[in-house]
């Protein structure tokens, strides 16, 4: 046996009558019973809006509130009793395949569009509805959407073309390699107005990731209908979701700020706030870091399959103060 175990057997410690568990034990960075049960009102709250943790946190920090770190608000969620407001997500997998990987990069919004079609259940086996959507991969605004009865070239073109007079032309548009992605006219448009195009690999999920991510998010959403009644109900969900989505989704891919604010500068402003903020809690609890924090930014730089070693997503990228 090894030396400590002969130590602890040759002189055994006291026994003591009714020991403290380790996570019961009071220490200098605990949180205290007030804030942890304020943390946990704030999240059931949130759930109850159909809002997830991190947007319970975030939107707490913006109103100069930091009552722990937000990993703390996740470990105290976790320990919530009532659980039945939380939406539970499935994963999916992917597939590796050997043609050519497309390679994007965004610098700034309006850059590179990402869009895709998804699939809205309807009450009859076999039929759904189409949800059609144009993301701006930098800031993940959904700068175009529409639902329809089933794909059509034409009515992908016209949402493009609505796109375009709202919000510009990108250098770059990316899709799947559906019928709809591939069509000769949308190919047309893109190409008249200069609009570079790009596909994923075949049964490779993700190739296309930010458009993913964004139907994701509605449809795991807690008031996601699941089934609509029919093309109109459809159509009133997405009029509902896009306008939160894009002003008041607390990102975690954008450092929980909106689209909206990425898209137009002004997470900055709200980002030296939130610095503010994050400091005072570091002054007035110092022993709960290791170091002192560092409040985290929108990456300067977004792609999909960027190489490894410009990727920014490994990295937490800091607003530099002028």
């Amino acid at each position: 046996m090894s030396r400590s175990t002969w130590h602890y057997r040759t002189c055994p410690r006291e026994p003591v009558a009714d020991p403290v568990l380790h996570k019961d034990r009071a220490y200098r960075s605990r949180i205290s019973a007030a804030d942890r049960g304020l943390i946990a009102d704030k999240i059931t709250l949130a759930w109850a809006g159909g809002n997830s943790v991190d947007h319970a946190f975030a939107t707490a920090w913006d109103a100069g509130v930091m009552l722990a770190s937000r990993r703390s608000w996740w470990r105290i969620a976790a320990g919530i009793p009532d659980q039945s407001q939380r939406p539970v997500a499935p994963t999916r997998k992917g597939s590796k395949t050997p043609r050519e990987t497309p390679v994007l990069e965004a610098t700034g919004p309006g850059q590179v569009w990402s869009w895709d079609i998804t699939d809205l259940r309807s009450p009859w086996r076999g039929k759904a509805f189409k949800g059609y959507s144009i993301i701006d991969i930098y800031s993940r605004k959904i700068v175009g959407w529409r639902v329809e009865e089933r794909e059509v070239d034409d009515l992908a073109v016209e949402m493009f073309q609505h796109a375009f007079a709202m919000h510009g032309t990108p250098r770059a548009v990316h899709a799947d390699s559906g019928s709809s992605m591939r069509s000769n006219v949308l190919k047309e448009l893109l190409a008249e107005a200069g609009v570079a195009q790009t596909h994923n690999r075949p049964r490779v999920s993700n190739d296309n990731p930010f458009s993913e991510s964004e139907f994701r998010t509605m449809k795991y959403r807690p008031n996601y209908p699941g089934t609509f009644t029919d093309l109109e109900h459809a159509r009133a969900h997405l009029a509902t979701y896009v306008p939160w989505y894009n002003s008041q989704h607390k990102h975690s891919g954008i450092a929980l700020f909106s689209p909206d604010q990425v898209h137009n500068g002004t997470w900055r402003h709200l980002w030296h706030q939130r610095d503010q903020t994050h400091q005072a809690y570091y002054t007035a609890h110092p022993e709960r870091f290791r170091n002192r924090p560092h409040t985290p930014a929108p990456a300067q730089t977004v792609g999909i399959n960027l190489p490894q070693t410009n990727h920014p997503a490994k990295t937490t990228q800091r607003l530099q103060a002028a």
